[in-house]
């Protein structure tokens, strides 16, 4: 019995060791799986009605070396490398899983982490003849069928980042080539239309602002009109890279807010470039928009609402502080993608935008070494005030104009002539004797 007890005892104290073992050894997964936990990030907009699910844009600290970074990390967190960005933001996008996306955002070299989100063109369809060109060379109402330019900005580049340009158009007169195309879909060529109306408000010889600009086209949204904040970011990396100054781009597209695109069109401006942007065709505050949210006051954007012909506020205009002006976005004509000379009528802060981009582009062919802030403070502070009928709030009520003058910065206020004061009067002993 004795040693039946020995043995029961030998194995309860084994029974024992192991339990012990296994209690610890759960201990270290389960603080594993929290130390797991722990070093997982925030994905920004991941819950955006726009994302695109296991694509990601990675952007990393600054003085962290993206050339050297980003295809360790791809290794280390199982991702696909899409575009890699070397002008506008330090970084990539990917596609990975969302956990692995996560943890990404916990690297000690990443700045953050942010869900890739579809982005689309902004502009409705009619019919009717044009009138912006009309309306933006004076200060009035009523149209007197006449457009006068004093310059045509020939030595202005302007980068249309939007579907593409059919660059043999006839009003296009040979000065637009293709820049790049960073929708992966192959086609070189304008198949949506957008951008070539877009091109034709701002410098096509028949319907443009800055009739000898020369234009560029940027492809980042596909045949239907929609694409990725990633390959919208991978156009104005290139744009930034490779444009020839002075320059002016034009986005007329826009989606849901992305520190992304508000960081990358933030460098490129910071690079010397004028960025015109649509505020939107939601009818709502465009400081819930990228990159419209960039306008206003304090911003570096052009943000530029639609005028009616009747300047009035077009009904699908976004509005706002982060605005700066209006321009003429309601039924305008301009070139179209079918055929060299052919046209069509369209709507939306899409069409106000690049009338503004043209009237950048005629402020840089007179102040050729002009900053971006130099050109925003130059057009608006140029632009007609109280116009826009229907404007409230803290909207700014500028409509452009590009007429007599418009090309000259503000002229800031005189500064009033000081009254002399007038020499005291001497005392009364000595008036008629000092005066003698």
């Amino acid at each position: 019995m004795a040693k039946r007890s020995t043995t029961t005892s030998r194995r309860a104290r084994t029974w024992r060791r192991w339990v012990g073992i296994g209690s610890i050894s759960a201990f270290a997964i389960v603080a594993g799986t929290g130390l797991a936990a722990a070093d997982e990030g925030a994905v920004r907009y991941a819950d955006s009605e726009r994302a695109i699910s296991g694509s990601y844009i990675v952007v990393l600290k600054d003085g962290v070396s993206a050339a050297a970074t980003t295809d360790a990390q791809a290794r280390a967190y199982s991702a696909t490398v899409r575009y890699r960005y070397g002008s506008v933001v330090r970084g990539y996008s990917a596609t990975m899983g969302e956990r692995q996306a996560r943890r990404l955002a916990a690297d000690p070299r990443v700045a953050y982490v942010e869900q890739d989100q579809t982005v689309s063109l902004l502009d409705t369809q009619t019919n009717p003849p044009s009138w912006g060109l009309d309306r933006v060379d004076q200060r009035d109402l009523s149209l007197n069928s006449a457009y006068t330019y004093l310059a045509t900005a020939a030595t202005v580049n302007a980068y249309v980042i939007d579907t593409g340009i059919r660059t043999t158009h006839s009003d296009f007169g040979g000065r637009a080539v293709w820049g790049t195309n960073t929708t992966g879909d192959g086609n070189n060529s304008d198949c949506h239309g957008h951008g070539t109306h877009v091109a034709g408000t701002i410098g096509g010889t028949a319907h443009g602002v800055a009739k000898g600009v020369r234009l560029t086209a940027v492809k980042v949204l596909g045949c239907n009109g929609s694409g990725t904040n990633s390959a919208v970011i991978a156009g104005i990396d290139w744009v930034t890279a490779n444009a020839v100054r002075p320059a002016v781009a034009n986005m007329s597209l826009g989606g849901n807010a992305s520190a992304a695109i508000d960081d990358a069109v933030k460098r490129s401006i910071t690079a010397g470039i004028t960025y015109a942007v649509a505020s939107g065709n939601n009818a709502t505050d465009a400081c819930g928009q990228s990159p419209a949210r960039l306008g206003g006051a304090n911003g570096p954007t052009l943000t530029v609402n639609a005028s009616t012909k009747t300047d009035g506020k077009a009904s699908f205009s976004n509005y706002g502080r982060c605005t700066d002006l209006f321009a003429p976005g309601s039924d305008i004509t301009s070139a179209g993608k079918d055929s060299d000379t052919a046209t069509r009528s369209l709507s939306g802060t899409s069409m106000a935008a690049p009338h503004v981009a043209g009237a950048a582009a005629l402020y840089l062919a007179g102040n050729p070494t002009a900053t971006p802030q130099q050109v925003k403070s130059g057009i608006v502070g140029n632009a007609s005030s109280a116009k826009i009928t229907s404007v409230s709030g803290d909207t700014p009520n500028r409509l452009l104009y590009t007429g007599q003058g418009a090309q000259q910065p503000p002229q800031p206020s005189p500064t009033p002539t000081p009254t002399p004061t007038p020499a005291p009067a001497p005392p009364w002993w000595c008036q008629w004797w000092c005066w003698r």
